[in-house]
């Protein structure tokens, strides 16, 4: 019996050094594109007149370290009631600004980027964004069970469609979470939405002391279907459609195939900043 379990065990170990062998994987690889990140945000209470523009390049899926920052376009807004032009001065760092812009409700915008000889354009209206008028925090709301979330109400216009965006930005997190929502069901009521973090442990959750940026933006139809494509994308359900190129906005007009990826939007925006307590 000794014998046979000795045996065993030598298989065993001969089946995992075996299996020790180094497999090469050939990842697809394209040609950069263009990224242009162009959200123009007015925010309530301010003149709106600073903007800024992020321009970079795809880089390969294991190379996060390349640099891929844009200098050297031109980049500028026009806006298409009077054609006043507003140009973005580039900082050499992949970041374009402008302290002249004019945000107008309801005013029409069109962007141009001109990089390495072809003329990128994208056209949004700037559109009203609905005050929030509630935040606080809770535990019994949620889907998790004594788990810290933050809600937010608002009022919807009624007679009107509108498309929003809510965007949750914990200040020790890097990247926000966007929430997209449609008044489809919800026109002309108060909305409360609720939002929580989750994770593989309970550091990932919203813990007292903790400080979240909220934002509201009432954007249009088709900025709120390509969040909410992304959002479906990125939240790991298994029955969610496969995975696609997302495209924004932003058209190539001298060579239509090489597109660009990103959006431009231009949206007024209501924030609020939230501390989380010990308090329920």
């Amino acid at each position: 019996m000794k014998l046979y379990k000795f045996l065993a065990v030598i298989f065993i170990f001969s089946l995992s050094v075996s299996c020790t062998d180094v497999v090469d994987v050939e990842v697809p690889t394209a040609e950069p594109r263009l990224v242009i990140e162009a959200s123009l945000d007015w925010l309530k209470g301010t003149s709106g007149q600073t903007q800024t523009i992020k321009l970079s390049t795809t880089t390969p899926y294991f190379e996060l370290d390349v640099p891929n920052a844009v200098t050297g376009a031109q980049v500028q807004v026009a806006k298409q009631s009077d054609n006043t032009i507003f140009e973005f001065t580039d900082n050499n760092d992949g970041t374009y600004t402008t302290t002249g812009f004019d945000a107008v409700l309801g005013e029409t915008y069109t962007l141009t980027v001109v990089y390495e000889g072809e003329v990128y354009t994208a056209t949004e209206t700037l559109l009203p964004t609905t005050p929030i008028t509630q935040v606080f925090q809770s535990k019994d709301g949620g889907i998790f069970s004594d788990v810290l979330e933050v809600n937010v109400y608002f009022n919807d216009p009624a007679e009107e469609t509108n498309f929003y965006v809510l965007k949750y930005q914990d200040q020790s997190d890097d990247f926000p979470s966007l929430m997209d929502v449609s008044d489809e069901f919800l026109n002309g009521n108060e909305v409360h939405l609720f939002f929580e973090k989750n994770g593989d442990d309970e550091e990932d959750e919203f813990q007292p002391g903790d400080v979240v940026d909220i934002n509201l933006y009432n954007v249009s139809e088709r900025y709120y279907n390509y969040i909410k494509l992304l959002n479906s994308q990125l939240s790991g359900n298994p029955f969610a459609p496969p995975p696609v190129e997302i495209r924004g906005n932003c058209i190539n007009e001298t060579n239509p195939e090489n597109y660009a990826y990103g959006y431009f939007r231009v949206t007024e925006t209501d924030k609020r900043t939230y501390t989380f307590t010990d308090e329920n």
